[in-house]
């Protein structure tokens, strides 16, 4: 039987510390990623201002399907912007941004990206199943309840699946996050330094999950800050500064230059 908000709540203030410590990330994925339809992403002159200011300038960017490129750059060089942009929360000043099949057609709807933001846009009156749950549907996912269920064990909170997401360590809400993103087992992945809040064996679940995603022909661009193991992933860097590419691999730059200038 459905327990009411209250009976929740109780049950959250009570149980909290002592299932925290129960709280796990399997050891083996729950996580089978289809192979997905190649998806290149294309900027276009984008410029998007705030007043007199510039977030970016004349962004012309082509991210091939399949391809994992990494964006840096120090705070204020733009990286959220773009990736918001390519998310369809934030409009350009002006140019444009695309998702085409890499066989060539029509642009198709971003509605099968997956954005996992800085910062977790969960709902905290919400149980993490309600808040996925109420995704799945909005996504038009068949059969939620068993993909919520999928996707509540590969990020290790099946037993907190009830409780409200208010009192989740920011490590904890970040992993609902994540599996908001991979619900639909999206064909773009737009990732805006995922692994904040995560621990280290948080982020090596991340780096592998996100590696299974890339081979399955994810295509994927994500903000990131310095060396990790995510940044390993990467096919490709870019490098942000004043809201305009400054450093490219496809010019000559090596991954680990840029992200380590970056980070300096």
């Amino acid at each position: 039987m459905r327990r009411s908000v209250r009976e929740r709540k109780k049950c959250s203030a009570i149980s909290c510390g002592a299932e925290r410590a129960r709280i796990v990330l399997p050891r083996e994925s729950y996580l089978t990623p289809p192979a997905v339809r190649p998806i290149t992403i294309r900027f276009e002159n984008i410029d998007k201002r705030y007043g007199g200011l510039y977030a970016l300038r004349r962004v012309s960017l082509e991210v091939a399907a399949g391809e994992c490129v990494a964006l840096a750059g120090r705070n204020g060089s733009g990286k959220t912007t773009l990736l918001r942009i390519a998310a369809r929360l934030v409009r350009p000043s002006s140019g444009k941004v695309s998702f085409s099949p890499a066989e060539g057609g029509e642009s198709i709807a971003a509605s099968n990206a997956g954005f996992v933001a800085h910062a977790t846009m969960v709902y905290d009156e919400l149980t993490a199943e309600e808040n996925l749950l109420l995704f799945a549907r909005l996504q038009g996912i068949a059969l939620p309840t068993k993909r919520v269920e999928e996707m509540l064990r590969e990020v290790g909170l099946v037993e907190r699946r009830d409780s409200l997401v208010r009192t989740f360590s920011r490590g904890m809400r970040q992993r609902v996050a994540i599996a908001r993103a991979l619900l639909n087992a999206p064909g773009v992945l737009l990732l805006d330094e995922p692994a904040t809040g995560l621990d280290p064996q948080g982020a090596s679940w991340l780096a592998e999950t996100l590696r299974r995603m890339r081979e399955a022909g994810c295509t994927m661009l994500m903000s990131l800050h310095g060396e990790s193991e995510i940044a390993t992933l990467a096919t490709r860097a870019i490098r942000l500064d004043a809201g305009a590419i400054v450093a490219d691999t496809h010019t000559g730059a090596s991954v680990r230059s840029i992200l380590a200038f970056a980070d300096a």
